[in-house]
């Protein structure tokens, strides 16, 4: 996982709200610190993973603060070179992650405020990163050739870093006091164990975690299996608690149009549900343009009825990939009292909503790899049957 911004490219001009034919009341939305922009760099996980941890905060303790992407990033890089040759060149290595990266790196390596590291070290103005992964990937690649490894290999990794991030300081001064990263994050007060990665697959039993088989699990994580029904269910309730909810889904189906605002999971428009003249018309178009009339939403349509069996499916079959890390935020409605997920994305506030989407429960429900919620918010008869 995941997309950078330029993902949301297209060819239409300033999209305006009346243009979508989608009207939505947001009807629970939780806090949150302000949408920020990932631009040219996979790390999706670590600017949706810092924004979920800052609303914690900022709900729990009613105080904002904003978290130090890139050092997240740069510790993370160096645990996964690691692994890379611990394990003989033979897991994944990029730039993506999952949902339990940030809290782990936190944990075992503290945190910076994005004034003390903003990690751009090399003449651009947001993040890009395309050279710097290049750079890593060949490095790593140079290194491990199944012989002995020099003494020098690790700190040329972290000399590639220092030269795009800039050094690690020991301690830096933020509001005045004097803090290293490990004693920054004592000073978020978050208790990092009180978090709780869900999914919902079939292929494993449920109410049992099992590590789930995507790549940028590098961490070889649990996830903790529950049924649809129960994923939403806890989802539901954590917002309406007043907690976000740490999201990783599928973004690359048809009905995902970030710039619109929304993501739906529309039904495939077939002969039966059209008049005599329809199908007539229908029957004159090629592939081509028919796949454009499907795609061609102008607001509210009829979604899939998404089933267990369906998700697993998809899953199967690689249609639902593991993508994008975002941020539930809220609860919405549209005109015709459908109701959605409102989703805090880190593609920048230049979109219809200023960084914000809704997704459908179908959506949702079929494309959700999965998610991270505090487990407090976890109702009591589904903690149960998972032994939390």
């Amino acid at each position: 996982m995941c997309f950078a911004s330029h993902a949301i490219a297209d060819d239409e001009g300033v999209v305006v709200p009346d243009s979508t034919g989608f009207k939505f009341t947001d009807v629970v939305v939780v806090k949150t610190s302000p949408v920020t922009d990932q631009n040219q760099s996979g790390t999706c996980w670590c600017f949706s993973g810092d924004t979920f941890l800052e609303s914690e905060i900022m709900n729990a303790q009613n105080r904002n603060v904003n978290i130090s992407e890139m050092y997240t990033v740069r510790m993370c890089y160096e645990e996964k070179a690691m692994r890379y040759i611990r394990m003989y060149g033979q897991v994944n290595f990029s730039e993506g992650g999952g949902l339990l990266d940030v809290p782990y790196i936190i944990g075992k390596y503290g945190a910076m405020p994005e004034e003390a590291y903003p990690g751009l070290q090399y003449g651009e103005d947001s993040h890009d990163h395309s050279e710097l992964v290049s750079a890593l990937s060949s490095y790593l690649k140079g290194v491990y050739r199944g012989k002995k490894l020099s003494t020098a290999w690790f700190e040329g990794f972290k000399g590639i870093l220092d030269a795009y991030f800039g050094p690690v300081p020991e301690t830096f001064t933020y509001n005045g006091k004097t803090y290293t990263p490990q004693s920054y994050a004592e000073s978020l007060n978050l208790d990092l164990n009180n978090y709780t990665a869900i999914t919902s697959f079939s292929h494993h039993p449920f109410y049992k975690p099992f590590v789930l088989e995507v790549p940028d699990n590098w961490l070889f994580g649990l996830y903790n299996n529950v049924k649809l029904d129960e994923m939403k269910a806890i989802v539901d309730n954590s917002l309406k608690n007043g907690h976000a909810v740490l999201w990783a889904a599928d973004v690359s189906e048809d009905g995902f149009n970030f710039r619109r605002g929304y993501a739906i999971m529309p039904k495939e428009k077939t002969e039966a549900d059209m008049t005599e003249e329809e199908r007539a018309e229908w029957a004159q178009l090629s592939d081509r343009k028919r796949k454009e009339l499907q795609k061609d939403i102008k607001g509210p349509v009829a979604e899939i009825e998404v089933t267990q069996d369906l998700r697993q499916e998809m899953f199967d079959n690689q249609l639902t990939t593991d993508d994008h890390g975002m941020v539930i935020v809220g609860i919405a409605t549209d005109q015709e009292g459908n109701r959605y997920y409102k989703v805090q994305n880190s593609w920048n506030t230049n979109q219809l909503y200023g960084g914000f989407f809704y997704v459908s429960e179908p959506y949702f429900l079929a494309k959700t790899m999965s998610v991270l919620v505090n487990t407090s918010t976890i109702p009591a008869d589904i903690k149960s049957k998972m032994n939390l």
